[in-house]
This record gives structure tokens, C-alpha cells and sequence, in this order.
């Protein structure tokens, strides 16, 4: 049964998307010592950051955006089997177009 997952506040769920393998000079480089990429795609977020009055400000990402995100941003987590990023909004670099 798969399970729904909606982030709270100013968290947003992030899936890492995978670069195309490419080998130079016929070396293959393992997968444990491969660098994990730094673009996602977003899969859910939160209703947004409050303030103290209570005002919610809406996130700037959307469900289906394709970001950039620092390399140690966010947090882990597997959800279904699937390894996914959990990360504040603050913490995305940027929206690719």
C-alpha cells in the first residue's frame, strides 16, 4: 500500500534526479564512490513558513519543479523504498526552467 506524505511548514520532498552514466577512458566508477547529485525534482511541500501573527507565506517551489540544492542540504529518508530528501525551502539553490 503506498503511503502519502505531505511535508510540514517550509519543507518541501525532494527526489534526487539521477546524470546519465558516462565512462571516460574505460574506467567504470562505483556507485559508493560516486558524488550524489545536487538536482532534484519536487514531489510534495508544505502549506508554508508562518510568521508570529500566524500569517502563512506560501512557498516559492511547487509540486513538479526541477531545483538545484546544495550538497549536504536536506535530510534522508526512505519512503516506500524510494530514497527521498526532506529539506526547508531555504535550502534550494534554485528553480530550473
Amino acid at each position: 500500500m503506498a503511503k502519502t506524505f505531505t511535508p510540514l511548514h517550509d519543507r518541501i520532498l525532494v527526489r534526487r534526479i539521477e546524470e546519465g552514466e558516462s565512462v571516460r577512458g574505460g574506467i567504470i566508477i562505483p556507485d559508493t564512490a560516486k558524488e550524489k547529485p545536487q538536482q532534484g525534482e519536487v514531489i510534495s511541500v508544505g502549506k508554508g513558513k508562518s510568521n508570529d501573527e500566524g500569517k502563512v507565506f506560501p512557498l516559492d517551489v511547487k509540486s513538479g519543479d526541477q531545483i538545484l540544492f546544495g550538497k549536504y542540504s536536506g535530510t534522508e529518508i526512505k519512503l516506500d523504498g524510494e530514497e527521498l530528501l526532506i529539506m526547508r525551502e531555504e535550502e534550494v539553490l534554485g528553480i530550473l526552467k
